[in-house]
């Protein structure tokens, strides 16, 4: 069985998750092609991980993309977490996890509302209001949740959760309604009224925003579809990475790793997979310095984090798994980032990286800083590093 060491595991995500200098991407697809898709339910997550991989990116760049080209399109899916993936992957994503999450999502909404003493009949109460979406959404009309709430009276109502709980609140039933309309691929997230830093989506049906109904494909399909991609992306990885990645099953994994043709390797004990025409050692690369956002999809990307988070996962990711912002050198994370209250980056290291390595981070930190012009912008998850000054969570 072939051996994949750290070292050529790090050589493979400086290059194909376009980190290090000499491989960044040309524009904001190929970045996102590089990674699969991009994590998107932090609105300045897709920002900023193109920020990291792309040379001279401007916001517009991301703009165009989402809400002009429609290259990019954002879309809930694996793990029931909002990506946004390249127009041709939606498909797959559709059939391969989003459907995963419709099939979940709808029986547990109609058990709640009727549980809740919403509706009696909780299965004909969200066909109508489904139905009801639809008709406002015809004809390429896009509509905000609060249009859409004042124009439909079945979409009123809230549910509560977490009885007795100190987390616990009220949900209004509106934005799941939306989630089953759209993880069954009728509707999608259209432009957005707020800023690049906030999340304020017009919806529209998925026809018009795409300028097609998605292809009708097989779960099958669609598994081995992603599966394939995201070897080509981050492989090597186990069964057990792929699970987590996809929000499936091993049965799942199992067959779509064998529909590919993937090779086992050996990840110094573990078994592994790759493609089979990608068995090749990875040309080095000089190190290099990287400052990721909150959930960026290096560092989200597989289960078993070891080879490149070594012994900081308490002080980068929160207790539901959620990392915060990193910073990464040649291939490892070494600590957290945040800004301060002028818009400065803040690095908070937490090994001795040597004198080179902190002159690379500093002028990585001081080119963000630049980009972001001294604007603050908020991260819902800051790493719990900084969480006792409060500072990520607090900005602006």
């Amino acid at each position: 069985m072939l051996r994949i060491g750290v070292e050529e595991r790090r050589a493979r995500l400086a290059r194909r998750h376009r980190l290090a200098p000499a491989a960044r991407a040309g524009d904001v697809l190929e970045a996102t092609r590089s990674m699969v898709c991009l994590h998107a339910t932090e609105p300045v997550t897709v920002y900023l991980s193109a920020w990291a991989r792309v040379d001279g990116f401007a916001m517009a760049d991301m703009e165009r993309a989402l809400y002009e080209d429609r290259t990019l399109v954002k879309h809930l899916a694996m793990r029931r977490t909002l990506f946004a993936f390249p127009r041709e992957t939606l498909p797959f994503a559709q059939a391969g996890a989003s459907e995963r999450v419709a099939v979940a999502e709808r029986p547990r909404l109609i058990r709640d509302v009727e549980a809740a003493g919403l509706h009696s009949d909780g299965s004909r109460w969200l066909d109508d209001a489904s139905a009801a979406v639809l008709e406002i959404l015809s004809d390429g009309r896009e509509a905000t949740m609060a249009q859409l709430r004042k124009e439909i009276p079945l979409l009123e109502g809230s549910i509560e959760f977490g009885v007795g709980k100190r987390w616990g609140g009220r949900a209004a039933v509106a934005p799941r309604v939306l989630t089953v309309l759209s993880t069954s691929g009728r509707i999608l997230r259209a432009r957005n009224d707020g800023s690049w830093s906030t999340s304020r989506p017009r919806w529209s049906t998925t026809e018009a925003w795409i300028g097609e109904p998605l292809q009708p494909l097989s779960d099958a399909a669609g598994t081995a579809e992603l599966v394939r991609q995201w070897l080509r992306a981050f492989g090597p990885g186990t069964e057990a990475d792929l699970k987590w990645w996809l929000g499936s099953t091993l049965t799942a994994v199992r067959r779509a790793l064998a529909e590919v043709g993937a090779i086992e390797v050996d990840l110094d004990g573990r078994t592994g997979h790759l493609l089979p025409d990608d068995l090749e050692t990875t040309d080095p690369v000089e190190p290099w310095a990287a400052l990721l956002p909150a959930l960026d999809p290096t560092t989200m990307g597989w289960i078993d984090r070891s080879w490149y988070l070594g012994p900081y996962k308490s002080q980068l990711f929160d207790t539901a798994g959620n990392a915060g912002p990193t910073v990464w050198w040649d291939g490892r994370i070494v600590g957290g980032w945040r800004q301060g209250e002028d818009g400065e980056v803040v690095l908070q290291l937490l090994e001795d990286v040597g004198s080179d390595a902190r002159r690379a981070l500093d002028d990585e930190a001081a080119r963000l800083a630049a980009w972001l012009g001294g604007t603050r912008v908020l991260m819902r998850y800051p790493a719990p590093l900084f969480a006792a000054a409060g500072s990520g969570a607090a900005a602006r």
